[in-house]
């Protein structure tokens, strides 16, 4: 209780608030425009929160996050083109409303669902952390070297179906870890005699790169294309008693849903979207509105992508595996303010687990607020030429890269790994991955080294934790592929369970 206490009343602080209402006004206009994704704009405000004390900077952090995933129905709903991953699934019905002339509605009951699934998803986080950290203060190096190679499976499962491509890129990332000091001798490995090098790769430098560089890049070399003009016409904006009350059910299985596939490490919103819309569909009395303008889809998928926000929070600070992409440079920057996320977080920094929560409810309660605003100037916002976007978006990406270590070198890694991720995109290659393995590389090779120093690998089999967690993670790449394969034996040619969106292509906004 003292650590609640303690947690809670660090909020009350203007401090606090004004980090907060920042993070909100950033996260929303994110959320907004398509192409920038909560990855990028975290790791564009890392670089310039990491001077800030801990609490400070997670409030800019995790409220640019939970903003982001609720700003992002706009252009979902508007023009039928996600504004983050997260919202994929808001397009199937989305869209299809506002052109019913339901827009209104639509924002309107997408906000509500949002909200309730980050409240269920903070509570989660607040009553299953501690019992899952005191399993985790369990671990030794061998179970913690199992846990680390569990969360560096889930590289297949970001890579969106390419896996040959995901385990490349995931071994391009754990390459990129080896580089700097040895960890357990000091020794300098793969620097070529750079000095910068030492260190390691500069981690912000690797992220804004990865997300936001080669993002614009990508863009500008498809300025070409053309752009989707958003609706207008809203209707109302108030759900009737009918509506509301159709959307119970479907609020309840996207929370729940949402929740459970957020504690799966780099499950993400996206997925937990589409796994909720289709699961609200099975249990639903009118399947077959689905994709054509239900409410029931809409609010399924909202609430799940938003409460999959406190599970991957839950996950990255009990287990020190991140969640998602996000939670991965959120994972980042708190290694570098010096929190170690993991099983001894909750017994050195209780508190600080409550002022995380507290911060996501303020944020949820904020966001919830300004969401309920109506969206006619997000609208006309939507207009506005690209170019204005890319020239204020590259100059944070500059200044927030130097401001790190002063260091025109980083800028220049910056500059490298935006072409690099640019290369990625135009290959088909995932860049979550390469920060999975950069951010997990080092520990696994850390407690492997230790591991073999206790005792070799039979620390690691006699380990019935460490036995399990490699058994989980073997389990986590192989079912769902035997799942997927017979699922395509039993279905039907042709009859796929989720719509395409309506202009047949694939969304701007969705890759990172």
């Amino acid at each position: 209780m003292n650590a609640a206490v303690e947690g809670f009343g660090a909020l009350f602080t203007l401090e606090i608030a004004f980090c907060v209402l920042i993070g909100a006004a950033i996260g929303m206009l994110v959320g907004a425009f398509p192409g920038i994704s909560a990855t990028m704009a975290v790791a564009l405000a890392s670089a310039f929160t990491l001077t800030m004390d801990p609490i400070p900077g997670l409030a800019v952090l995790l409220t640019i996050l939970i903003a982001a995933q609720f700003g992002d129905r706009v252009p979902a709903i508007l023009i039928n083109t996600p504004g983050t991953p997260a919202s994929i699934a808001t397009t199937f019905d989305g869209y299809a409303l506002a052109r019913q002339g339901k827009a209104g509605i639509a924002l309107t009951a997408s906000a509500y669902a949002s909200a309730i699934g980050g409240f269920v998803g903070i509570a989660v986080l607040m009553f299953a952390a501690v019992p899952l950290s005191n399993l985790a203060v369990e671990f030794g190096s061998p179970e913690m070297f199992a846990l680390v190679l569990f969360g560096l499976t889930m590289m297949i499962e970001v890579s969106g179906g390419r896996i040959v491509k995901g385990l490349i890129a995931g071994l391009f990332g754990l390459a990129l870890g080896t580089i700097g000091r040895d960890p357990l001798d000091g020794s300098d490995r793969f620097t070529f005699g750079i000095p910068q090098l030492v260190e390691g790769i500069p981690f912000i430098a690797v992220i804004i790169g990865l997300f936001g560089i080669a993002e614009i890049f990508g863009q500008m070399l498809e300025r070409g294309h053309a752009k989707d003009r958003a609706i207008q016409t809203f209707g109302r904006w108030w759900p009737n008693r009918s509506e509301l009350r159709g959307m119970v059910k479907p609020v309840a299985v996207g929370s729940g849903v949402g929740t459970v596939v957020g504690v799966l490490p780099a499950a993400g919103g996206d997925i937990g979207g589409i796994v909720a819309w289709n699961q609200a569909k099975k249990v639903s009395k009118h399947p077959e509105r689905f994709g054509k303008g239900s409410l029931e889809g809409l609010t399924a998928a909202d609430s799940s992508s938003n409460a999959g926000v406190g599970g991957s929070v839950l996950t990255t600070l009990a287990l020190g595996v991140p969640g998602d992409s996000v939670m991965a440079v959120m994972l980042g920057s708190m290694i570098i303010w010096g929190i170690q996320p993991g099983p001894t977080l909750f017994s050195q920094q209780p508190d600080l687990v409550y002022s995380i929560a507290g911060i996501m409810l303020f944020a949820t309660v904020l966001t919830l607020g300004l969401s309920l605003l109506r969206m006619r100037g997000v609208a006309k916002l939507l207009e506005l030429p690209n170019r204005f976007l890319w020239v204020v978006i590259l100059t944070f990406c500059i200044v927030g890269t130097y401001a790190v270590n002063n260091s025109v070198f980083d800028v220049g890694l910056m500059v490298l790994f935006g072409v690099i991720g640019l290369l990625f995109r135009r290959f088909g290659f995932p860049a979550g991955p390469v920060v999975l393995g950069l951010i997990l590389g080092p520990l696994a090779e850390r407690n492997f080294r230790r591991s073999m120093e206790l005792g070799g690998l039979e620390t690691i089999y006699t380990s019935p934790i460490a036995v399990g967690l490699i058994v989980l993670a073997v389990l986590a790449v192989a079912v769902p592929r035997v799942r997927a394969r017979l699922k395509a034996r039993r279905q039907p040619p042709g009859d796929p369970e989720a719509p395409v969106p309506a202009d047949d292509r694939t969304p701007t906004g969705v890759s990172g």
